[in-house]
């Protein structure tokens, strides 16, 4: 059977490459490995509890009349007023314990940010309004970038875009120093540099500084009934735009020819004809498994292997069976670190030794997330480099997994002194093994690659019209173009689809 275009991998970013294409009268095949659509974007039941797979919140959706990028993509896509989304009550609360304990508590909105940041370091105000002034123009820069679909008028740059033009090879810390931000204010607004999964050090100053621009000016939000209700409303949309899915097929080959892409074949033997594949598989299993060794264009070869894999996940899921105003939890979220220091506390996560953590209270944001009287944790830490490959076998697996979840829960008590191991009433345990199993990620990646050296956002949206591929293949997800994160990967199957559509009408059909 022929297709305009098929969508491997019903993940974020595939679900919306799908709904885009077939939202412009494509005939769209889905195809999904599970038996459910969102990848990390579901949820699961134990007991009472119906806990999120992965979702701490959504950054770029906008509240009340402010809309963001997300929000508009789903206003075009039409399932605006199909899902409910609310507000995280609070930007975040982030303690460090070693040697004098600090503990700072950020609101949400560009001057309540700011002038919490004086009260806690005076002398910051300056530097913290010049940052979001440049974040500002940043962002408009990459608008821009983005419209001029690689080609920019560097003239135009520099007139209207002087400042991104100035910091757009720097890092994060090296512009924070030349703004002459405190040191102090620095490491409070670099708290979220795990989103990122890169320190402050390496990390590219014109995506955190986008990154941290849209999350304190436009909030976080949850989704009312979870992120399975986005992807089952993605879903639902798609198939009312005509698209077919299909799920419980496993790819086993994209099929190529000399003129690129020719369609691709199920683990069952089936065959669908087409000339345009988004695969929302990551490039790493899509070049070393999914099409054949010698069609891979030396250029992709290279890039995978230079490509550094990003962080490895481990989680916890508590149902506790008190409230949480019992348990003394008030904040939503809860950064928890030895340091304050990004790049000491990246070391720390490249070892077994690690237990700093986000810890999230669901019940603040929605209150009915769960019965009266009982609430919902979750625990997420990130491992960078193969340090947990390295100590787990068959053997000790579910000794360490719990070994791990126990040190973090008492880490977390100590930390907030509070008692949360009494009232434990589910748990679940997450591990790089289970991501492993079930996205098929490499080493249980979920952060994709990391975005470092001359793999950053900006580098990859300049890169991608240039780049020798194969032709027909476009790539969507937290791996692709715009990094990891929730609103990222949908973000992600947008630009597919439309590139993909480009290619169509240049004659690729």
């Amino acid at each position: 059977m022929n297709y305009d275009a098929i969508v491997i991998g019903a993940g974020n970013g595939g679900l919306v490459a799908a709904n885009v294409l077939a939202k412009n009268g494509k005939k769209v095949l889905l195809l999904e490995k599970h038996r459910v659509p969102g990848g990390v974007a579901t949820s699961f039941v134990r007991g009472r509890f119906e806990f999120e797979g992965a979702l701490h919140e959504l950054c770029d959706y906008g509240s009340g009349e402010v809309y963001g990028n997300l929000r508009k993509l789903f206003q075009e896509l039409g399932i605006e007023d199909k899902i409910e989304m609310v507000d995280v009550p609070e930007a975040f609360r982030v303690i460090a314990t070693d040697g004098v304990r600090e503990d700072y508590e950020m609101p949400f909105g560009i001057n309540n940010f700011i002038n919490k940041m004086e009260e806690y370091v005076p002398g910051s105000k300056k530097s913290l309004t010049i940052f979001f002034d440049l974040a500002k123009e940043i962002r408009e820069a990459m608008k821009y970038l983005s419209d001029s679909h690689g080609k920019p008028d560097t003239k135009v740059l520099r007139a209207k875009y002087g400042n991104f033009m100035r910091v757009a090879s720097y890092s994060v810390k090296e512009v924070l120093k030349a703004i002459k931000m405190p040191l102090k204010a620095q490491e409070i607004l670099n708290t979220y540099w795990v989103y990122l999964g890169v320190p402050e050090s390496k990390m590219s100053f014109v995506h955190y500084a986008i990154m941290v621009l849209l999350y304190v000016d436009y909030k976080a939000q949850v989704p009312l009934l979870r992120s399975h209700d986005l992807s089952l409303t993605l879903e639902e949309n798609f198939k009312n735009y005509g698209g077919i899915v299909k799920y419980g097929s496993f790819v086993e080959k994209i099929l190529t020819d000399e003129n690129g892409v020719i369609g691709v074949r199920l683990s069952n033997g089936e065959v669908f004809n087409t000339k345009h594949v988004i695969s929302n598989v990551i490039a790493t299993n899509v070049y070393g498994k999914l099409i054949d060794f010698d069609k891979v264009p030396n250029l992709e070869k290279k890039k995978v292997n230079y490509n550094k894999l990003g962080a490895r996940g481990f989680g916890i899921y508590l149902g506790l069976n008190r409230s949480c105003k019992e348990l003394g939890l008030n904040n939503y979220s809860y950064f928890i670190y030895h340091t304050m220091n990004s790049d000491e506390e990246y070391k720390k996560m490249t070892t077994m030794d690690n237990d700093s953590m986000v810890v999230v209270c669901l019940n603040n944001a929605l209150p009915n997330c769960s019965e009266e009287g009982t609430t919902i944790l979750y625990f997420t830490s990130l491992y960078f480099g193969d340090c947990f490959d390295k100590e787990v076998t068959k053997e000790n697996y579910y000794h360490l997994k719990n070994q791990l979840a126990t040190k973090f829960i008492e880490r977390f008590e100590n930390v907030l002194d509070v008692n949360i191991r009494d009232y434990i009433e589910e748990i679940e345990i997450a591990t790089p093994v289970t991501f492993a199993r079930y996205t098929d990620s490499p080493e249980g990646v979920i952060y994709g690659y990391s975005l470092e050296e001359n793999d950053v956002m900006l580098a990859r949206l300049m890169r991608m019209y240039s780049e020798e591929s194969v032709k027909g293949l476009r790539f969507c997800g937290g791996h692709a173009v715009r990094g990891s994160g929730y609103n990222s990967a949908y973000l992600s199957g947008e630009l597919a689809a439309k590139l993909t559509l480009g290619d169509m009408k240049g004659g690729d059909n």
